[in-house]
């Protein structure tokens, strides 16, 4: 991933430097199981820890990418920069180990290590969106579907909607996660030909993984497919927010607005624009993450225990993945917490919407008074109508003129229909369900 779109830790967790260091934890920890079962000299895993402790991983890695110059094998590579730095003792290493032992194993402790980067940070943003929720609970604003006037809602509703499918993002992380926490240290073809189960199994535990029950020369890559499909998941709330502020944005709407910031300019052309560039810029990113997921799913047919056409996938999908899914969360929390909402111009909005939200209520006070329901459909539709087309008309004065309606609903039943606060009585309730009972 370019340096633009990669948060420091996630380059850090990603670098050659770590992932080198990772492989070499999953080959200690065999060589310590191994020397628990007699089959090298007791202090063996203790000489070769001590010996690695000196070692520069920068330079380290950059002597294994000398060396595969000629082997071309990556992990043979590693064997052989490491044999130069703990000598005698790395007779040890790899015992009856195939390359993807080390590599699968030590690629789940980092994916499940990226992926623990985003649950936290899906939860900080999530918490950022509960705030402004809360702080727009009761603000009023128009609901709008289809790019259309709607009926009364709030602002504050808008923004729950956010926060509810936070909730079940961080749950589908959290899963995802946990499935992809498995590795292997099964052989070459996943039978335990040369190595029992029990060390794969002391391995795992020392690196808090889980053992794969069942594998080949990988672990199954379904569930790899699962973690990137969550994370497309989580871009995809993102990108419909973004996608909401774009709109809200909007010289004719003019509602919210992304922050922006002292001697920010918006274009090189014309000096009064304040464009979405955050949010644009979301969902731009968001689209990657969403193409991974589908390069991922591609990874889940290998032929027979194993092939390696997944292999240069996950070495562009894993840091890119999960360094873009950061980024995007960490600009989407600049942009809920900056957010700027001009509650004078959703109200001048509702006001601008001539009584016409009120639609559907006027309907069912006529269905309630015998109508049948289209029958009154037609008769509120002619005076809505009246009212758009005819200046000067609100939808209030067009009903009034409707002597079917005036029969059934008098003026005064007819304010009461035209009330926000019909529409909005139910708002504690529905905060009570996402965020629970106020305190």
């Amino acid at each position: 991933m370019i340096p633009r779109y990669q948060p420091a830790d996630f380059a850090a967790l990603w670098s050659d430097e770590e992932k080198l260091r990772t492989w070499f934890l999953v080959e200690l920890a065999a060589v310590r199981a191994w020397e628990g079962r007699g089959r090298f000299a007791a202090g063996t895993a203790d000489t070769i820890e001590k010996k690695a402790a000196a070692i520069d991983w920068t330079a380290f890695a950059a002597r294994a990418v000398e060396i595969e110059e000629t082997t071309r094998h990556d992990v043979i590579a590693f064997l052989s920069a490491l044999e130069e730095q703990i000598g005698d003792a790395s007779k040890a290493v790899h015992f009856g180990m195939t390359s993807s032992d080390v590599v699968d194993t030590a690629f789940a402790h980092i994916l499940a290590r990226a992926g623990d980067l985003l649950v936290e940070r899906t939860k900080t943003l999530r918490e950022a969106f509960a705030r402004r929720a809360d702080e727009h609970r009761h603000t009023p604003c128009l609901g709008r579907t289809h790019g259309q006037a709607a009926e009364p809602t709030t602002f504050g509703l808008k923004l729950l909607t956010y926060v509810a499918e936070l909730d079940r993002d961080i749950a589908r992380l959290e899963t995802a996660v946990g499935e992809v926490r498995v590795g292997k240290l099964s052989g070459a073809v996943g039978n335990f030909g040369n190595i029992p189960p029990d060390v794969e199994d002391e391995v795992m535990a020392s690196l808090s993984l889980t053992p794969e029950p069942v594998s080949t020369q990988v672990v199954p890559r379904d569930r790899h497919a699962a973690f990137f499909a969550a994370l497309a998941v989580v871009a995809g709330t993102l990108e419909r927010f973004s996608v909401e502020v774009r709109h809200l944005m909007r010289s004719e709407v003019a509602e919210a607005f992304e922050p922006f910031g002292k001697g920010q300019r918006g274009s090189s052309a014309m000096p009064h624009k304040k464009n979405p560039i955050l949010t644009e810029n979301l969902t731009g990113l968001c689209r990657l993450v969403r193409g991974y997921a589908a390069t991922a799913f591609e990874n889940q047919a290998l032929w027979h225990e194993r092939d390696i056409s997944h292999s240069s996938v996950e070495r562009i999908i894993g840091p890119d993945a999960t360094g873009l899914l950061g980024f995007a969360l960490d600009r989407c929390q600049r942009v809920i917490e900056g957010l700027v909402v001009d509650k004078a111009r959703m109200q001048q909005h509702l006001d601008a919407a001539g009584g016409l939200v009120f639609s559907e209520g006027v309907l069912l006070a006529l269905v309630e008074t015998g109508v049948l329901r289209q029958t009154a459909y037609g008769w509120v539709q002619r005076a809505a109508m009246r009212s758009r087309d005819e200046a000067g008309v609100s939808f209030f004065e067009a009903l009034q003129q409707e002597p079917e309606v005036t029969a059934r609903l008098d003026e005064a039943r007819l304010t009461e229909l035209f009330d926000v606060a019909h529409h909005v009585r139910h708002v504690d309730t529905i905060f009570a369900r996402v965020m629970g009972p106020r305190g």
